[in-house]
């Protein structure tokens, strides 16, 4: 339906979207964007229907800007050290990249860092699942340099401090998005944690990530949920 690029120019990188044609033989630049109905079978077998957006060019910006500066947000080294299915078979995405010669001077794969999969049980703990699970779903803009500085709650998997991540911490603007609850995370009770809140809603006013999701991940909510109701 749509394919998005990021393109580097010499004065940085340049946000692109464009929209296929129904019969897959064309796709054109949509500075707009786009909404189409979607139909797919879900994971409990059952037929769901949705508007799925596609968004326009300043949309982009929301995400993908850092400190003002346009960058792309979700390859890491922690989310890409893993296996995949190529054509030439299942491999690590990182030694793969490293031999096709899109990755130079590597460490070895035991040096990189590797996240735990969130529905994973054997890859890890629940909260190492749920970090990393806020880690790629949040903090491209939850980070110290993202959109949602000014917010101070941090979402990276780097953070180790309690407030920062969000533990007893107020929100700096209050308002509707926070669902008269008082603070981020209340451990033990995630039906008072704003952060819970905002990830079930699907309210445009209230729900985060603000663009690019018409739904709720329920699986990925019920994980988060499930950590912060084991904390002490």
């Amino acid at each position: 339906m749509e394919t998005r690029l990021l393109i580097h120019e010499e004065s940085g990188w340049k946000a692109l979207e464009y929209v296929w044609n129904d019969e897959q033989t064309e796709a054109v630049l949509e500075v707009a964007g786009d909404t189409r109905e979607v139909s797919y079978v879900y994971l409990d077998g059952k037929k769901r229907t949705q508007q799925y957006s596609m968004p326009n060019l300043n949309q982009c910006k929301g995400c993908h800007n850092r400190s003002e500066i346009m960058t792309p947000i979700g390859p890491s080294a922690r989310q890409l050290n893993g296996d995949f299915t190529y054509e030439s078979g299942t491999e690590n995405q990182l030694i793969h990249l490293q031999k096709i010669g899109l990755l130079k001077d590597m460490p070895d794969l035991k040096d990189c860092p590797k996240l735990a999969t969130w529905n994973k049980p054997e890859t890890g703990t629940l909260e190492e699942r749920s970090r990393a699970w806020l880690d790629i779903n949040c903090a491209h803009c939850h980070n110290p340099k993202g959109p949602a500085m000014t917010s101070g709650l941090n979402l990276s998997i780097h953070e180790s401090n309690p407030t920062t991540m969000g533990f007893d911490k107020t929100p700096v603007a209050a308002g509707r998005g926070s669902g008269n609850r008082d603070y981020d995370i209340v451990r033990g009770n995630p039906d008072k944690s704003i952060l819970i809140y905002r990830m079930e809603s699907t309210d445009p006013g209230i729900m985060m990530p603000e663009v690019g999701r018409k739904t709720t991940h329920k699986e990925g909510v019920a994980l988060v949920r499930e950590w912060i109701k084991s904390l002490k």
